[in-house]
């Protein structure tokens, strides 16, 4: 009922009925009939939708009287049979008859190219740009989805194919609909850029170049190859801004994009997955409500997080005004777009309205995977993840909110300037809170400390999995006077509780060597020095004492002979390592 009208009219209309001022209810040739005290009747005729069904107050839409007289009916009629039923029983022909044939012919675009869909039992589909759920066993008139008018239809169909998909299995699927493997034709122009690019070096890269790219990032939009086109957009942000000297610019984000489009381009996963959906960059979203997870501030604006179902949603550079406001409550909008890749903007419209309210208590109503409750499960469901170079690129993947019984040794490290904290779950699992020092928001850790030292409940931030244990990178924490979100605090405390960190031999030997090979990207293959060369060999030597022969073999390669495909092979190794050890 509250995906139907919304929350308050529910509520009121629950109210009133506690009260002993409900309608008084009649059935007469199946339409319930409700007659309010103060004159208004409402009925519920046969295969009429609640939104269409007449009522003397006059409303055009959803009013409390019609959800009053549901309600008030279900309390006394008898108790509905268990209908098991699936929403993939509903043939094409169905569908078509519905949603027409322009409908069908959309969806079946998209369907060839492939899409992503997570079906989680009974009735609910999570697609790439919105929400789906069927609310009535074999009625399609009631399907609640946050997709806007224009691509309801089209979402529905989707959410039937994709529960088609997922017969025969049990419990929450995420699968591919669709679509087929990538193919090598795919992306095979991108081989001569990279290795292009790879030996002139973001150092040396000219406008010639750079006009290539962009062609190649238009022709890759076109066939809506989301993924690398938007790999290339951020490789073409990244040259841009070395040469504007920029901040933004990172030799290892460089190598790190570079690294990806090779390893998309000779994937062979789902191509929803490696290549990314037939999808529209961004969809407007009917109505929508987010809980705010915290934020990670920049100079001048924040990516705010938001969780809306059991995904995170971001808020990318927001002003900081509009992030010191959202990243602590419950926003409920009609002015939300939502890309693919989950990426939200809030649009100033006249029409669009959008509520601010407390976070409150929101976080411990979250749905799971969102909310982790077992760290064991948690550790299980990240180890077993493809690669990041070919998972599809959806923003903030890894956030989540995790339930703490417990914290211990809260200690901060001067030398590395990174604040550490151990906490449990309820079953005494442990995972490790690791925030560093960031010079655009200095009071953030003298916040998290704190926050951490008054018996929190909850903790939200990107996760990872180092050595088989959950690590936390902090974005706000639930204590019992609130949610605290570090990169919006103004004052710092007297001191730190000091502690003294031990490096791991493994994860120092991986990151020397990706630092390396990424300032050898930077300046170019072209004209490797000798430097550079003998530091490759030491580090190569270092890999090989800690385990990692086959790395310390693809370093050595490429120092014998510094070519693109060799500095690739070598770099995928490393940063598929990295993520995994």
């Amino acid at each position: 009922m509250a995906a139907l009208a919304n929350r308050g009219l529910v509520k009121r209309a629950m109210k009133d009925l506690d009260a002993g001022t409900g309608p008084a209810v009649e059935v007469a040739d199946g339409t319930v009939r409700g007659t309010f005290a103060d004159g208004v009747v409402s009925s519920l005729p046969p295969g009429v939708t609640l939104d269409a069904a007449p009522c003397s107050c006059g409303a055009t839409s959803v009013c409390r009287h019609r959800v009053a007289l549901v309600l008030a009916y279900q309390r006394d009629a008898p108790a509905a049979e268990d209908t098991q039923w699936s929403p993939g029983s509903v043939t094409d022909e169905e569908l078509e008859t519905r949603f027409g044939k322009r409908t069908m012919q959309q969806a079946l675009r998209t369907l060839r190219a492939g899409y992503a869909a997570t079906v989680r039992r009974p009735a609910t589909v999570e697609l790439p740009t919105c929400t789906v759920r069927f609310l009535v066993p074999g009625d399609l008139g009631y399907v609640h989805t946050d997709a806007s008018a224009n691509h309801r239809d089209e979402s529905i169909v989707l959410a039937v194919w994709a529960f088609r998909g997922a017969e025969g299995l049990t419990g929450d699927v995420k699968l591919d609909v669709g679509g087929g493997q990538v193919e090598a034709s795919d992306l095979s122009q991108l081989h001569d850029l990279l290795a292009q690019l790879l030996t002139d070096g973001a150092v040396h890269a000219g406008p010639v170049l750079d006009a290539a790219w962009r062609r190649v990032q238009r022709d890759l939009t076109a066939q809506h190859l989301h993924w690398p086109a938007a790999a290339v957009e951020d490789l073409i942000d990244q040259l841009d801004a070395y040469r504007n000297r920029s901040a933004r610019y990172r030799a290892e984000r460089f190598a790190e994009l570079i690294t990806e489009l090779h390893a998309r381009s000779c994937g062979t996963g789902p191509r929803s997955e490696v290549l990314g959906t037939d999808e529209p960059a961004e969809t407007p979203l009917r109505r929508v409500r987010l809980t705010a997870l915290g934020c990670r501030a920049h100079e001048q604006t924040a990516d705010v997080y938001f969780a809306s179902g059991d995904m995170v949603l971001v808020h990318r550079d927001a002003p900081m005004r509009t992030a010191t406001r959202t990243a602590v409550a419950n926003v409920v909008s009609e002015s939300v777009s939502r890309s693919a890749s989950r990426v939200l903007r809030l649009r100033a419209g006249r029409v669009g309205k959008t509520s601010v309210t407390p976070v409150g208590t929101s976080w411990q109503q979250l749905p799971e995977p969102l909310l982790v409750r077992d760290l064991v499960a948690c550790a299980e469901s990240l180890g077993a993840l493809p690669p990041r170079v070919v998972r599809a690129r959806v923003a903030a993947e890894l956030v989540r909110v995790v339930e703490i019984a417990k914290v211990h040794n809260i200690g901060y490290d001067p030398a590395t300037q990174q604040l550490d904290a151990v906490v449990a779950d309820a079953a005494g699992t442990t995972a490790m809170v690791s925030a560093t020092y960031r010079g655009v928001r200095p009071q953030s850790l003298d916040a998290l400390a704190k926050a951490l030292g008054e018996e929190p409940t909850h903790i939200s931030g990107t996760l990872r999995r180092v050595r088989g244990t959950i690590v936390i990178d902090p974005l706000a924490v639930l204590t019992p006077s609130g949610v605290v979100v570090p990169d919006l605090a103004t004052a710092a405390s007297a001191h730190l509780p000091s502690s003294t960190s031990t490096p791991d031999p493994i994860s120092s030997a991986v990151d020397d060597a990706m630092t390396v090979l990424a300032e050898a990207a930077h300046r170019g293959l072209r004209d490797v020095p000798p430097s550079l060369r003998a530091r490759l060999t030491e580090l190569a030597d270092d890999l090989h004492r800690v385990g990692l022969r086959t790395p310390s073999d693809l370093v050595r390669t490429f120092v014998d002979s510094p070519r693109p495909a060799r500095w690739l092979a070598a770099y995928l190794r490393l940063l598929v390592t990295a993520e995994l050890r």
